[in-house]
C-alpha cells in the first residue's frame, strides 16, 4: 500500500482486535508501516498471530506484539487493555475489528446464535471502548467496524442477525462520538463492502463470487489492504468524528 511519507504514526500505540488475519492484519501492517506500535489481538490462532507480528517487525518501521483475549467477554476486554497499558502505558488508536457473520434469517436464529453474535460484534466493542477510554488522550481514535450492507439497497434475509449487530455499531459510533468527544477522543466506523478475506471466500462458489463482484461498478471485490487504507485515514484525522465511512468502491 502506498503511503504519504509526510504522514506518521510514530510513537502511537494501536490495539487491533481480530488482527491475526484479513482486514485486521492488513490494518496492523498499514499502521506499523507509518511507525505505530501495534497490539495484535487474536482469540485462537496463535500461529497466525505470530506470523502477523513477524510481518510487522520485518517492515522495520513499527513494533508489534500479540495478545490472546476473547473480546466477546468483559474479562477478555479488560485483559487486553491491561496488557497493553502494562507494556506501553497508553492507547492512541483502538480498532474494534473482531466479529462473526452467521447467516441467520428470523426463522433460523436461536437464542444462542443471537447471544454469541451480539457478544462479539456489539458487547465486546462497547466495553472495549469503555475500558480503553480512560487511557486515551485528546486526539486519540476509536474506530469500529460496520458493514456496507447497512446501506445497501438490497440485502438477503440471511444477513438479518449480522446486520442487526452492525446497526448497533453505527448508533454506538454516532452517540459515542458525542460522549467521548468531550474528552477529545474521535469515534468513527469503517463499513467495508465485500472484501477478499479467507472468511469471505469460504464456502462461496466461483459463480457466487462473480455475482457479488458484479454488484460493484468496478466489477470486483475489494482487498483487505484497501479497507486498511480507510482505517489509516481515520487514525490520522483530526476533525472527522461520528461518521461511518463506507469503503466499497461505489457499491452503495
Amino acid at each position: 500500500m502506498a503511503t504519504n511519507p509526510s504522514l506518521t504514526l510514530s510513537g502511537k500505540v494501536a490495539i487491533i482486535t481480530g488482527a491475526s488475519k484479513g482486514i485486521g492484519k492488513a490494518s496492523a501492517v498499514a499502521l506499523a508501516r507509518l511507525g505505530a506500535t501495534v497490539v495484535i489481538n487474536y482469540s485462537s490462532d496463535e500461529q497466525a498471530a505470530q506470523d502477523a507480528v513477524a510481518e510487522v517487525k520485518k517492515l522495520g518501521t513499527g513494533e508489534a506484539r500479540s495478545v490472546r483475549a476473547d473480546t466477546s467477554t468483559i474479562s477478555g476486554v479488560q485483559s487486553l487493555v491491561k496488557q497493553t497499558i502494562d507494556a506501553y502505558a497508553k492507547i492512541d488508536v483502538l480498532i474494534a475489528n473482531a466479529g462473526i457473520m452467521p447467516m441467520k434469517d428470523l426463522e433460523h436464529t436461536t437464542e444462542a446464535d443471537f447471544d454469541r453474535t451480539f457478544a462479539l460484534n456489539v458487547k465486546g466493542p462497547y466495553f472495549l471502548a469503555q475500558a480503553a477510554a480512560p487511557h486515551m488522550s485528546r486526539g486519540s481514535h476509536i474506530i469500529f467496524t460496520s458493514t456496507t450492507l447497512c446501506a445497501a439497497s438490497t440485502v438477503m434475509p440471511g444477513y438479518l442477525l449480522y446486520n442487526s449487530t452492525k446497526g448497533a455499531i453505527e448508533q454506538m459510533t454516532r452517540v459515542m462520538s458525542k460522549d467521548l468527544g468531550r474528552k477529545g477522543i474521535l469515534v468513527n466506523a469503517v463499513a467495508p463492502g465485500p472484501t477478499g478475506t479467507d472468511l469471505f471466500f469460504r464456502g462461496k462458489s466461483e459463480e457466487m463470487l462473480k455475482t457479488i463482484a458484479g454488484f460493484n461498478p468496478q466489477g470486483r471485490i475489494g482487498t483487505p489492504e484497501e479497507i486498511a487504507e480507510t482505517f489509516v485515514f481515520l487514525a490520522q484525522s483530526t476533525w472527522v468524528s461520528g461518521q461511518v465511512l463506507r469503503a466499497n468502491g461505489g457499491m452503495a
